[in-house]
């Protein structure tokens, strides 16, 4: 014999194999193989060698083949390096005969990533390992699956691709992040205006004998705020580089691998490069994208729902593909990093690392979509309303300043040229300070703290709707969101299998089927529908079948039914539940224990046919049979061993020569009859239901009395090669029809989302017969409708020319119609996005996996899933529903709109009132009044008084069709023409009254409207006299009487102070009209267009107690001394509030005939489309 050199003992062990019939040691691969196991070797002759005999590259070693092998020796081997021997690990299970090592990185601490270099992964010629024979990738990588990488192939490789870690970006720097936030041109109007009121309040400071903080009130608080708006947007802006870190957090620390013999159990995942060998066990995550080589197990399944948005394991396999194009689920012999395995092992060869893998690419489209400049449309149409308010207030500033030079600028005319030319400095710094009054009158520096407001008052309500918003902006976008772009699994299903078909046997040609109700675990849902009240044969037989041969499991936890192990098998566990069993009293018994204990007894009927059924042997589920099967002791029964099958029906059916009908009579299956069944199948699987069938064996030959390990039969059991000979000549029972069902929300939201014109467009990874099928079920499509042009596979979309994809999307022929788009990847949904936002369309992407994560970015809205969500998924996105529920988007669509409307009253109400003091300034100003409101008022009026109102109208309830109107463009402007005309109108009678209480108190001194004024005892003048008010001084005769304010006497040594001292009534009345006023137009802006008659006022108390709260705090600077001083103001008796009242009333009828003509010209659009 000849010895082959192996691994020390207690390092990386080989397993020497002597075969029988050539005398040939040889080592297998990763040590300890437990009955079954792959041997290690490069090719398929290597292998044929070993086992004697042709097999397939990649095959298991049966275990027939081990009678072969006569022992196993582990010697040692000079030639490979000693390492030292670990210590023993508590509870470590099963240790294989190659002994854990652990293996510091090879990477310098904090070393820079290593881009690829020229003909790295993104350049490799086109290679695709999944297309490739095994024996084709190893040469490609000149690797040996026995050996693994040599150390000097390593270092290469790394040279070319780097090291196996996701980049990361540069972070954006502090201080830009904090520059950026100053870009916006609202808050550089405002930066500006706080500037400006410094330097004035500065040089007044400069100018009294003992300045106060007072004088500084107004520059502090604009500063406030616009500090205030930047801290929440670099918070916003840090918070979203946390995507990139979670990705980060998916990927493996440590794998197996085998380098130059050794195999090291702690290998540093960093450290991977191409070639390298490495070995997936249960449990594992995948560290890189790799290419199985050998399976060691039955069956290997990965759970790779985080990148294809699969909801159940896939089933893996060692043979290559030949579509180069297919898309990920289709890449059966390949293991993607991130991923995770839920059952078996095998060995792999690493194809790719770092950002060429699945999950580098995805975070390479986060990065990508991060950088595309998007606003909100609430942010545009801001930004679009600022640029606009910026052009007019700067020019009625600088026209007011101007039309006032004939008070501080003169000269004198000589000849024809105007000369000796006099400048007033001090008269203008006044008009200058009346012009910078009249730019905080204009700016509504109370808006962005109440659309903050607005939006976190949004969030809170839907938050109660199990929708919670991560982006205030996101609240208002919803609004306008005309495209809802839904995952599948999840979203529109409850991500729980169920079955919602059962076929039996009735006659010897004739089936019977029953629906089944209900779309959750828990086995109270629903019904088999016209099931008869005893269980016949046939009925028995698929119930025990479905109970006995699983493996899954249904537990209630927290009020919860969740399932354990494959999510078919425990939908078969819920059947037998509603099912019942044929013994009445027990289920009565079962049925009171549910009551009792439902945690505990929640299988009742399960647990029932698992009682009069002992399992002897499982026929593992395999790819090749797709099916499973028991061998089962029936309690009771002295016919021996019976075996029961499920699995893919028609599998199944292929091996059934009998049927059971209705009474338990077993007759021959005919052709006919087993047509009838296929068709019945076909049937079910063209409704996108996944069919599987029950069939059953009482004449099992050698196996009838199996009863363990030591009897003979069980060497046939132990050979996999069997199984199919086993499950042979079957007599068939029935059929069970599964899916994972639609919430039964949905349907009517699917009708919601029609009615308000949202498209709604599901992007899947599931495949295509299925995603329609679902689509037809929930109403986004009727029973009979061609999708020969709404349905399409991801690849198949892409194939299509950019403008056949927008024609598709956007153009006539299905505009508004819904889309479905099957087996679609990550970059499917990205382009699909694209296409709808540039032609105009909002789109919120719902996702839950990894592979979501760029469309999330990339969408207006962003909407990842709580409770299947990955980390990635949600820190990218929006929003996330704490219900995975697609009713909870269409919810928030509607709060969205609410929301929108609600903003839009109270920007229709902050805006009026602005106009309303604009114009007061400038009518002031062009008649030569003198100054009637000071800026610290009309702040105080904006973000004070005017703030609490406006702030509770977005209280008010949406209106009764705010889901039956269109979604608005988002080219629609925030104010419309005839809105603009409502604020002017509104807005001028504002200003009117305002200068029309202040100039009346100077020019009446008797009564006005049966109100008498004569009670302070002031003086009236006459309008010329008030308007010209600076000439005073060359007015001899001019005096004033002293007057009375509250509890203070006003004297005038100089007459000419009871224009500027003395105005402090005036402006008290002004000012307090313009608060009244305001308050009533509050009230006005609780509906765009509904009169108060139809939407009385009391709607919306939280709008009742915030004008309290307004006249409440208004009072309190005119009745508090040390206020009134500050902010210039005196109290006001009782007649003089009666004509403040009588002045601002007529506000309400004026907005009522602007509400009358709005609901006109709405109806005669509406009558024109």
């Amino acid at each position: 014999m000849m010895a082959v050199a192996c691994a020390p003992v207690g390092v990386a062990t080989a397993v020497t194999a002597i075969s029988s019939s050539s005398s040939v040691r040889r080592r297998i691969a990763f040590g300890h193989c437990h009955g079954r196991c792959d041997v290690g070797g490069n090719s398929q002759s290597r292998l044929a060698r070993i086992l004697g005999e042709n097999r397939v590259a990649g095959g298991n070693v049966e275990p027939s083949r081990w009678k072969k092998i006569q022992r196993v020796t582990i010697c040692s081997s000079p030639g490979l390096p000693k390492l030292p021997r670990p210590q023993a690990q508590k509870n470590a299970g099963p240790v294989d005969v190659a002994e854990k090592v652990k293996v510091d990185s090879t990477a310098p601490r904090g070393a820079p990533l290593t881009k690829p270099q020229e003909g790295s992964a993104t350049k490799r010629g086109g290679f695709t390992a999944w297309t490739e024979p095994l024996a084709g990738v190893l040469k490609y990588y000149n690797v040996d699956l026995d050996t693994g990488l040599k150390p000097d192939a390593v270092e290469k490789q790394r040279q070319r691709f780097g090291w196996n870690e996701l980049e990361k970006g540069e972070a954006k720097p502090f201080w830009r992040l904090v520059a950026e936030q100053f870009e916006d041109t609202l808050v550089q109007i405002l930066l500006a205006a706080a500037g400006v009121s410094f330097l004035l309040a500065l040089s007044d400071v400069g100018k009294s004998e003992s300045p106060g903080v007072e004088a500084f009130t107004e520059p502090l608080v604009i500063l406030s705020i616009i500090i205030l708006n930047a801290v929440i947007g670099v918070w916003q802006e840090r918070k979203a580089e946390s995507t990139l870190e979670s990705l980060k957090q998916m990927q493996s620390e440590s794998s197996r691998v085998l380098r130059d013999a050794s195999e090291f159990r702690e290998f540093p995942s960093r450290d991977l490069v191409p070639g390298d060998i490495v070995e997936l066990r249960a449990g594992d995550k995948v560290s890189a994208d790799m290419r199985i080589a050998l399976l060691k197990s039955g069956t290997l399944r990965l759970q790779q729902a985080s990148l294809t948005g699969e909801s159940q394991p896939v089933l893996k396999q060692v043979e290559e593909g030949d579509d180069e194009e297919i898309e990920l689920q289709g890449k059966q012999c390949m293991a993607f990093a991130g991923t995770t395995v839920t059952n078996g092992s095998a060995v792999c060869v690493v194809t790719d690392t770092g950002m060429t893998t699945e999950i580098g690419k995805i975070q390479s489209q986060i990065q990508e979509a991060s950088l595309e400049d998007y606003d909100t449309p609430l942010s545009r149409k801001l930004d679009e309303f600022a640029d606009l308010l910026t052009k007019v207030v700067g020019t009625i500033c600088i026209v007011v300043w101007l039309v006032n030079y004939k008070y501080f600028l003169s000269w004198e005319i000589v000849d024809g040229t105007p000369t000796n030319f006099q400048f007033n400095l001090d008269q203008a710094t006044y008009y200058f300070k009346v012009a910078v009054a009249l730019a905080v009158a204009a700016i509504p520096e109370g808006l962005p703290a109440v659309i903050t407001t607005c939006l976190a008052l949004g969030t809170r309500r839907m938050a109660e709707e199990n929708a919670i918003v991560r982006k205030l902006p996101s609240v208002e976008t919803l609004g306008c969101t005309s495209v809802i772009c839904s995952d599948k699994t999840g979203t529109l299903t409850t991500n729980q299998m169920s079955v919602v078909r059962l076929v039996g046997v009735d006659t010897a040609d004739t089936l019977r089927t029953f629906k089944v109700s209900g779309t959750t675990y828990d086995p109270r849902d629903g019904v088999v529908i016209d099931l008869p009240e005893t269980l016949d044969a046939n009925l028995q037989s698929i119930a025990q079948i479905c109970a006995v041969c699983n493996d899954a499991g249904v537990q209630l936890k927290d009020g919860v039914y969740t399932s354990t192990g494959m999510p078919t098998e425990a939908a078969l566990k819920v059947l037998v539940e509603k099912m019942k069993v044929p013994d009445k009293r027990q289920q009565e018994e079962i049925s009171a224990k549910r009551l009792s204990d439902p945690e505990s007894t929640s299988m009742g009927a399960c647990q029932y046919w698992g009682a009069g059924s002992q399992r002897l042997f499982t026929l593992e589920f395999d790819r090749l049979r797709k099916s499973m099967s028991v061998i089962v002791e029936e309690k009771g029964s002295d016919t021996g061993n019976k075996l029961l099958v499920k699995g893919a029906a028609e599998c199944v059916l292929e091996r059934c020569t009998s049927v059971q009908l209705k009474d338990g009579t077993i007759v021959p299956l005919t052709p006919s009859f087993r047509q009838s069944i296929m068709s019945s199948v076909e049937g079910m699987a063209c409704q996108g239901l996944r069919v599987l069938a029950c069939a059953f064996k009482s004449d099992l030959g050698i196996l009838s009395d199996y009863n363990g390990p030591n009897h003979p039969g069980h060497q046939t059991l132990i050979n996999a090669d069997n199984y199919s000979s086993i499950e042979s000549e079957l007599t068939f029972v029935g059929l069970g029809g599964l899916q994972d069902p639609p919430r039964k929300e949905v349907k009517p939201a699917i009708e919601d989302c029609k009615k308000a014109g949202v498209r709604v467009i599901v992007i899947t990874g599931d495949n295509k017969s299925t995603a329609e099928a679902i689509c037809r079920e929930i109403g986004l499509f009727t029973e009979d409708e061609d999708l020969s042009c709404k349905s399409f596979i991801g690849r198949d979309f892409m194939k299509l020319s950019s403008g056949e994809r927008t024609e598709l999307l956007l153009g006539e022929k299905n505009k508004g119609s819904g889309f479905v788009f099957s087996r679609a990847e990550p970059i499917h949904k990205q382009e699909i996005v694209r296409v709808l936002k540039a032609g105009g369309e909002i789109v919120a992407m719902t996702g839950d996996g990894v592979n979501d994560a760029p469309a999330l970015k990339l969408a207006d809205i962003g909407i990842a899933m709580g409770i299947t969500g990955t980390e990635v998924a949600k820190e990218a996105s929006d929003m996330v529903l704490a219900d995975d529920d697609f009713a909870t988007i269409v919810s928030a669509v509607r709060e969205g709109r609410s929301i929108y409307d609600n903003m839009k009253s109270f920007i229709r109400y902050l805006i009026s009132s602005n106009i309303g003091e604009v114009v007061c300034i400038l009518l002031t100003a062009l008649i030569g009044f003198p100054q009637g409101l000071i800026p610290v008022q009309l702040l105080w009026v904006n973000l004070v008084t005017d703030g609490a109102p406006a702030t509770a109208l977005g209280f008010n309830p949406p209106d009764p069709d705010i889901m039956e109107r269109p979604p608005r463009a988002s080219s629609d402007g925030l104010v419309s023409g005839w809105t603009f005309f409502r604020f002017m109108v509104v807005g001028t009678y504002v200003g009117l009254a305002t200068v029309g209480v202040f100039a009346l108190w100077y020019l009446n001194n008797e009564s006005f409207l049966g109100i008498d004024l004569s009670g302070d005892g002031h003086s009236a003048v006459t309008f010329n006299q008030l308007s010209h008010w600076g000439e005073c001084p060359l007015w001899p005769s001019f005096h004033a009487n002293p007057y009375i304010a509250g509890d203070r006497l006003f004297v005038f040594g100089d007459p000419c102070d009871y224009f500027s001292v003395g105005k402090v009534k005036a402006s008290s009345l002004a000012m307090s009209t313009l608060v009244v006023i305001e308050m009533f137009n509050a009230l006005n802006a609780l509906s765009e267009n509904n009169s108060l008659l139809t939407t009385p006022f009391w709607v919306n108390r939280s709008l009742l107690l915030a004008i309290a709260v307004s006249m409440g705090l208004h009072f309190t600077i005119l009745y508090t001394p040390w206020l009134a001083e500050a902010f210039q103001v005196v109290p006001l008796s009782w007649n003089e509030w009666l004509l403040v009242v009588a002045v601002s009333f007529p506000i309400i009828p004026l907005d009522e005939l602007l509400k009358l003509v709005g609901r006109q010209l709405a109806k005669n659009q509406a009558e024109e489309k």
